[in-house]
């Protein structure tokens, strides 16, 4: 029960990382705010739950559903301590094909999102004078540019320089900023990257999944579930003394 007492906020909840990581919050005594765009399937989701958790329908690319999203979770929680920024989309294409809808449509989500999120937390961590745990999903691409995620690579190379910056500008509030950097994950998402590289690379359906999961040293992709031990770790006051740090769990994709 390393989160008893505390509450959080997860945004792009109804599924995937988000659900695992409210599930395990939960696990570990927590209350948990489910935010998504999708009011429907977020409500099932924290349904599923269990009273310590609650659904807020949030779109991250307003600042009224932001702030709207906010005072309904707090409403609900009471407070807050702990804030996931986990709210993301993914595109492929080779840098002649990109687009400008594209684009913005990313760094909507996961920059702006990641920025304004963590903005409304802050606010209400530092009004509270409590301190607090903001945790932001990066990912192994914002280590490095990839030949067709040009503009998924940039936005999560974003997000790493946002934890840094705002890791050192909250730290004098108590408010501790950092992230996570999975490498590749299973999920129900993974149809839709795997249909991409098929697309622009010539493979069979299904094989670029398998050739990433075979590249991975740990020797396969991971899942929700092995993000969940730091996700839990940065939220607790173990962590007190890490700032502005992005921590790889990718099964030893990158060194850092």
């Amino acid at each position: 029960m390393r989160l008893q007492g505390k509450t959080a906020l997860i945004t792009g909840a109804a599924r995937g990382i988000g659900l695992e990581f409210a599930r395990a919050y939960i696990a570990e005594g927590a209350k948990v705010a489910l935010a998504d765009i999708n009011a429907e399937a977020v409500a099932k989701a924290a349904a599923s739950l269990g009273p310590q958790a609650v659904a807020v329908q949030m779109d991250v690319t307003r600042q009224d559903s932001i702030d709207a999203g906010f005072a309904e979770a707090i409403g609900k929680l009471g407070k807050l301590d702990i804030l996931v920024n986990n709210a993301a989309l993914f595109t492929a294409a080779p840098i002649v094909e990109i687009t400008r809808a594209d684009y913005d449509k990313l760094f909507a989500v996961n920059v702006a999102g990641t920025l304004f999120c963590l903005q409304a937390a802050a606010r209400h961590m530092i009004e509270r004078g409590q301190g607090g745990k903001i945790i932001n999903m990066a990912s192994q691409a914002g280590r490095r540019g990839e030949s067709l995620v040009a503009v998924y690579c940039a936005t999560k190379a974003a997000v790493i320089s946002l934890t840094q910056s705002a890791g050192l500008n909250l730290i004098k509030h108590g408010i501790n900023v950092n992230a996570i950097a999975p490498g590749v994950v299973d999920g129900e998402h993974w149809d839709g990257v795997d249909a991409f590289f098929a697309k622009y690379e010539g493979k069979a359906p299904g094989q670029k999944k398998r050739e990433v999961g075979a590249a991975v040293p740990f020797g396969r992709m991971g899942t929700a579930a092995d993000l969940t031990g730091m996700a839990v770790f940065l939220a607790t006051g173990e962590a007190d003394y890490v700032v502005a740090q992005t921590f790889g769990v990718d099964g030893g994709n990158w060194l850092a």
